[in-house]
């Protein structure tokens, strides 16, 4: 009886699952698995199912209209708004409050954000500072605003200003802590001195965090605006809902609403375009 030799097929046996472990199973998706997906068309589709509902509950009578106007009715308010002019009056001056205020505000509270990041003395001395101002309600502060700088344009600037300031030094300095050390100590070992490793490692990695801390400014900034023009302002969108509302005019009050609303939504997108620009490294 002869031993037959094993004949060979080239192919590489199977591997064989160790004893209680779970067999492998396929992996539907790697790394991009989880980033989101933009669908454009699905806002606005909401929007105009919201404005449909509430228009036919208005037309049909189940939305009293001492409650909520019609959305055409507003629509129509919008039309008056701009044939007249009256639109680009209000929306002006609001527009340059919002964006004096928020830069001044945003860029003090950026710089003072990495400061505090970087730098142990500074952050031992500020962050109680800050800590103590954040909490603080800023339209309470209206009235010493006025005091300090004038019921004219300095006050509003200067609300603004403080109420973007300190979310923007919270988020800022947060968003720096948040950076992978591992990168920081790689740099070091290839001998990169300290300003290219916070101008090449620091900033790029923070910088997500800083743009989302920028949303919560800017919505901030808006709230700040309507409260500053509520008091002491002849034209501005507060001033035009203060006015409105005083009369009761629903029309005029929700079409000032709504351009609040837009106002929002076009600062989002362009920190959303900002973000698309500045992050594109995360793929």
């Amino acid at each position: 009886m002869s031993d037959a030799a094993p004949i060979s097929t080239g192919a590489a046996p199977a591997p064989q699952a160790a004893p209680g472990t779970a067999p492998e199973t396929e992996v539907r998706f790697r790394g991009g698995g989880f980033a989101p997906v933009r669908r454009r068309w699905i806002g606005p589709l909401v929007f105009v199912l919201l404005i449909a509902l509430v228009e036919a509950g208005t037309q049909a009578g189940w939305i009293s209209a001492l409650t909520l106007p019609k959305p055409s009715d507003v629509l129509g308010t919008f039309v008056e708004l701009w044939e007249t002019g009256m639109l680009w009056t209000h929306l002006a001056p609001s527009l340059t409050r919002l964006a004096v205020g928020a830069a001044l505000g945003v860029s003090l509270g950026v710089s003072v954000g990495v400061l505090i990041g970087l730098f142990s003395y500074i952050r031992s001395g500020l962050v109680p500072v800050v800590a103590a101002l954040f909490p603080v309600p800023k339209i309470a502060l209206l009235p010493l605003f006025v005091i300090w700088f004038g019921i004219d344009e300095g006050s509003k600037y200067a609300l603004i200003a403080f109420g973007t300031f300190t979310p923007t030094v919270v988020a800022t300095y947060g968003a720096v802590d948040n950076v992978d050390r591992g990168l920081i100590r790689m740099a070091q070992s290839f001998g990169l001195s300290w300003l290219s490793i916070v101008r090449k490692i620091v900033l790029p990695g923070a910088m997500p965090g800083i743009l989302s801390g920028l949303r919560i400014s800017l919505a901030i900034a808006i709230i700040l605006l309507v409260a500053a023009e509520m008091l002491g302002a002849e034209h501005g969108i507060g001033a035009y809902i203060l006015e409105a509302g005083s009369l009761y005019d629903l029309e005029r009050l929700f079409a000032g609403v709504v351009i609040l609303s837009l106002l929002g939504v076009l600062t989002s997108a362009g920190i959303g375009a900002l973000e698309r620009r500045l992050l594109r490294w995360r793929g």
